[in-house]
């Protein structure tokens, strides 16, 4: 009997080491917390919102993403802009890539709260504000979504890709705000 107990215990402990060596590779490899600090997403992500973010995704524009920030200890929020290779520009509020114009749906809350005649993002030319044409090798362009107070790619430049922690891909705090954000 007392061999049945010792059994049924080193089983549990066994089952109990297993699920947290894989709930420690999937945070570690896989996904991840993050809580949003500031107002630089707004309203997409608010300050003090939970985030999950992936460690495996393929970057792509417009993406989400958190990253070690180069310019404190902190991490930050922004969404990706411009890939290696591309050149960034925008002229009356449209933003081009590779000379092509695009729509930035998720800039219309904090564009509709404008007076008239005053634009959200500011002209600029990539080669105007990094000395660069294109978005070097190796690293990232970043935008966050509220323009008119992120500090983002037009005040630090470009970020090495290597400091990227991961992608958004759910909100899961406040409760009413879950979900996936645009």
């Amino acid at each position: 009997m007392k061999a049945d107990i010792n059994k049924e215990i080193f089983s549990l402990v066994k089952s109990i080491l297993f699920s947290l060596a894989i709930v420690a590779i999937c945070r570690y490899f896989i996904f991840s917390p993050s809580t949003v600090h500031g107002e630089s997403m707004s309203p997409t992500l608010k300050d003090h919102e939970k985030i999950i973010i992936s460690k495996v995704s393929k970057l792509e524009h417009f993406d989400v993403i958190v990253f070690h920030a180069p310019d404190s200890d902190a991490n930050y929020v922004k969404r990706i802009i411009g890939l290696p290779g591309d050149r960034i520009e925008v002229k009356d509020d449209i933003l081009y890539i590779n000379g092509k114009p695009y729509k930035e749906p998720y800039l219309k809350p904090n564009r509709k709260n404008l007076f008239p005649g005053i634009k959200l993002t500011g002209d600029f030319t990539l080669k105007e504000i990094t000395g660069k044409s294109k978005v070097p090798k190796g690293y990232l362009f970043v935008m966050g979504d509220n323009r008119l107070v992120s500090k983002d790619s037009r005040h630090f430049k470009f970020i090495p890709i290597q400091s990227v922690i991961g992608e958004v891909k759910f909100r899961y705090y406040p409760l009413k705000e879950m979900g996936i954000p645009e």
